[in-house]
């Protein structure tokens, strides 16, 4: 096979927003306002499908927790709005923990769960880290059990209070996974992934 040629890594042309859609940014300023005023540009819609799947076949990560897709010779990074992943329940009953990723692809385990201060829920997976879907929240948040047999939709604002930092919870299937608290800033951090990757990272 032919050598593919040194061609420099993409960044702040694309992201990955809370509902797991791709959006391009054409003037390359998905890192704009990042360190600023926290105003993240929201860029544009990708129209094509074909390009879309193409951007789901090859997402993946570096070694540092950077996320990005493989184009031919040459990395594009992505700025990810919330995690690498949108996850979203696949089995009606909730009998097991696991997902379908935003790019199709399904996990296997849940090894940890985490709940930031904005609500959101967190599942380390298999494949990495995901925010659970909106639409998919609160069934999930019913379905775990705490170790006092609460649901954790129950207790949710107990949690997000802050007067508990991590505890045990269980799936319907019997799989126990730790559940921590922290800021929407301390995910990335806990879960090992970059938000917005830059070069030289």
């Amino acid at each position: 096979m032919a050598r593919w040629p040194n061609v420099p890594d993409v960044f702040g042309w694309l992201s990955l927003n809370a509902q797991g859609h791709w959006r391009l940014h054409a003037e390359g300023d998905a890192l704009a306002g990042v360190d600023s005023d926290n105003t993240w540009r929201p860029g544009m819609p990708m129209a094509s499908q074909r390009i879309n799947q193409f951007i789901n076949r090859n997402y993946t990560k570096d070694a540092q927790g950077q996320w990005y897709f493989q184009n031919g010779p040459q990395r594009v990074y992505v700025r990810l709005d919330v995690a690498p992943f949108v996850l979203h329940t696949v089995d009606a009953d909730l009998d097991r923990p696991t997902f379908l990723t935003h790019n199709g692809l399904r996990t296997q385990t849940v090894a940890r769960w985490c709940l930031d201060d904005a609500g959101h829920l967190y599942a380390d997976t298999d494949l990495g880290p995901g925010l659970v879907a909106s639409r998919d929240l609160e069934q999930v948040l019913n379905t775990l059990i705490t170790v006092d047999g609460d649901s954790l939709m129950d207790v949710l604002d107990q949690l997000l209070s802050g007067s508990a930092t991590s505890q045990d919870v269980r799936w319907r299937d019997g799989s126990t996974a730790s559940c921590h608290t922290c800021l929407f800033d301390q995910v990335s951090g806990l879960l090992g992934f970059i938000r917005c990757p830059r070069p030289g990272s």
